[in-house]
């Protein structure tokens, strides 16, 4: 019965992905060199992330985040949208705000993951440096549009991780979430950047 409970589950989740991934309306009038260089970020930012991914499971044996999937509900480690990028009608500042905000929660989840382990402390701080540096790009292209807030967001509550196992498990799981955002930041970023 649970593992019927958790193939719904992944399969929701699934579903939701294909259907957030569906595709932009009218083409943008963003910078084509903006546009490259996040192509580009992303592209970092998931070898980065199967790096983490790689290592977690090669020296914690954590290699699939789809077993861990309850202890991520329970740990409270959201997964962040872009449901703004995908509309047959594309809302280009509201998803420039999406991709933002969802950079910025994967920044705050990352620092949460501080102490994660010795080995793993590089490739963690290379990861949250590239994040860092794709939501700020992203930040100034909205400041250059006039679109940018007022004042930038402020993180909100970050899961806390209680033990070795829990901070080890929810890297495996804010990475793999972290890659299904990048993955469909990329689908919309390289629609964008067609001519």
């Amino acid at each position: 019965m649970k593992l019927m409970a958790l193939q719904l589950l992944l399969w929701h989740s699934a579903l939701l992905t294909v259907q957030e991934a569906t595709p932009l309306g009218p083409a943008s009038s963003l910078p084509q060199s903006f546009l490259l260089k996040c192509l580009e970020q992303v592209r970092k930012i998931q070898a980065d992330g199967a790096e983490l991914q790689e290592r977690l499971c090669t020296t914690h044996k954590l290699c699939h985040p789809e077993e861990l999937v309850l202890l991520g509900h329970s740990l409270g480690i959201p997964q962040a949208s872009l449901s703004s990028c995908s509309s047959q009608t594309l809302q280009l500042t509201a998803c420039l705000s999406q991709l933002h905000g969802g950079l910025f929660l994967y920044q705050g989840l990352l620092q949460a993951l501080a102490g994660i382990s010795p080995e793993l402390a590089p490739t963690l701080d290379i990861l949250q440096l590239d994040v860092t540096d794709f939501a700020t790009n992203i930040w100034l292209q909205m400041e250059d549009l006039g679109v940018a807030p007022a004042v930038q967001p402020t993180q909100g509550p970050m899961p806390t991780f209680t033990s070795a196992f829990q901070r080890r498990a929810g890297g495996v799981l804010v990475a793999s979430k972290l890659q299904s955002f990048l993955e469909l930041a990329y689908r919309v970023l390289r629609y964008l950047a067609e001519p």
